[in-house]
């Protein structure tokens, strides 16, 4: 019960310095905004919403100024199946990439961070 408590306060407080801390979107010409926007509607994040790691991806979403589409995998039983049979495990953050007709699934904050910018980030 106490490690719950625990678990639910740093969640809350790790949400309210993300809240506080964000950084600026990524201003872009209207065009360029609405074919990234184009391009992220293919996207989309399966994540637990006090998860660190998924702070850390929302908060790399939000500078590159990406709108996906957010899956809650932890309060939502069918998002939490989708990320398992179509995933292949419940692990979050994970984002879908539906390219071509093909989907991937990309793990860890890290790998996703990476092809966020290499997709998204000013050139």
């Amino acid at each position: 019960m106490l490690i719950k408590a625990l678990r639910i306060g740093l969640g809350q407080i790790i949400i309210f310095l993300d809240l506080i801390t964000r950084p600026r979107k990524l201003k872009r010409s209207p065009q360029d905004q609405a074919r990234v926007e184009s391009a992220a509607r293919n996207l989309s994040l399966y994540q637990f919403h006090a998860c660190p790691f998924c702070v850390k991806t929302r908060r790399a979403l939000h500078r590159l100024n990406v709108p996906v589409a957010l899956r809650d995998a932890k309060n939502d039983e069918a998002r939490r199946q989708e990320l398992l049979e179509q995933g292949g495990k419940v692990q979050v953050p994970c984002l879908r990439i539906e390219e071509s007709g093909e989907v991937r699934w990309l793990y860890k904050s890290k790998a996703i961070g990476a092809y966020l910018n290499e997709r998204f980030a000013a050139r």
